[in-house]
């Protein structure tokens, strides 16, 4: 299948021109004269690249660019911005709009054609990379699909995370691994035989054992993904608690990374706050409560802890909070549950 290419340009001239050296090199071209029909036409003509005259009659190209790159449907679309402007203002103008490269007009037939296949290269490696992320998203989808009681929770878990990380200030990329730890937390799980993860009654020693194991599992499942770089941590460590006793690696305090310690307390809350077979569903109020206790316990981070219980009572009627979880030593059910 042929790259396809989008050309933006209100010169007649312009645009023909480009379309014709385009064809003659075996790409698949449409054409748009302003920016209305270049997003449509985005939309619609799903191209593997975009070359944009950065002077249009409706909007500017650097506008364009922006749109298409906040798009999650195009925003890996890679962008070239055609240009006789020169200054260096405007070049930066393009660079904080997300444009991948520039030309400057009159267009160089030559250059033209190697950035093209430049960026239609890299665009192939984002593509497959794309396509191996979504088999793991499906994998873990499938995990979670074996339990009923399970539904909906690591899209839960990744909508929480994230609000939870960008209220601690964690960088962006921290944020999209917590969004995909979210998803792919218990991955691993798929190497689980059914008959115990799906055990009502409680779990053998040897049974224990073996699920024990599922966080290594998942990470060597995610491990040749390189943009899972930031995610491993959190597959591997989210069942980790402060106090060493947690698994696999039965790390302590700090040890734990700070992505990992937020997925646990948002993982806890969410079970908590849905229906298991082993108990019924408690409020929002009581579930932070059990959270307090095990955070008492030496479980959780407290700090972690008090930026999520701040978030969750942040969407609360005010004059209903309670003023402070009450802490005891007792521990919750849901915390010796896999």
């Amino acid at each position: 299948m042929c790259n396809r290419i989008l050309v933006v340009d209100d010169e007649a001239n312009n645009r023909l021109g480009l379309q014709a050296l385009l064809q003659y090199q075996g790409f698949q071209v449409a054409v748009a004269s302003t920016g209305e029909e270049a997003l449509e036409a985005a939309r619609a003509f799903a191209p593997d690249l975009l070359i944009l005259d950065v002077m249009l009659p409706d909007m500017t190209g650097f506008e364009i660019c922006r749109r298409i790159k906040q798009n999650p449907e195009t925003r890996l679309t890679p962008v070239i911005l055609a240009t006789a402007l020169s200054a260096r203002e405007d070049r930066l103008r393009g660079i904080e709009a997300g444009a991948d490269d520039f030309l400057s007009k009159p267009v160089d037939a030559g250059e033209l054609i190697a950035r093209a296949r430049s960026l239609l290269n890299l665009k192939r490696y984002t593509d497959e990379l794309e396509r191996a992320e979504a088999v793991i998203f499906a994998l873990a989808r499938s995990v979670e699909a074996k339990d009923p009681h399970t539904h909906g929770h690591c899209e839960r878990l990744a909508e929480y995370s994230a609000r939870l990380g960008r209220r601690m200030r964690l960088s962006n990329d921290e944020i999209t691994a917590l969004q995909r730890g979210g998803i792919v937390h218990d991955i691993g799980k798929v190497a689980v035989p059914d008959p115990i993860l799906l055990k009502a009654d409680t779990l053998t020693p040897e049974e224990r054992q073996i699920i024990e194991q599922h966080p290594v599992q998942g990470e060597q499942i995610c491990a040749p993904l390189r943009s899972f770089r930031l995610v491993l941590p959190i597959i591997r460590h989210h069942h980790e608690k402060l106090d060493g006793s947690g698994y696999p690696d039965h790390l302590c305090g700090e040890e734990i990374p700070l992505t990992a310690r937020i997925l646990q307390i948002v993982d806890v809350y969410d079970a908590l706050t849905t229906e298991r077979p082993y108990r019924s569903i408690i409020s929002p109020r009581e579930a932070l409560e059990v959270i307090a206790r095990e955070v008492h316990r030496g479980w959780w981070d407290s700090r972690v802890f008090e930026e999520f219980r701040g978030m969750i009572l942040g969407t609360m009627e005010p004059a209903r909070l309670p003023k402070k979880a009450p802490v005891y030593a007792r521990p919750s059910r849901l915390a010796t549950a896999i």
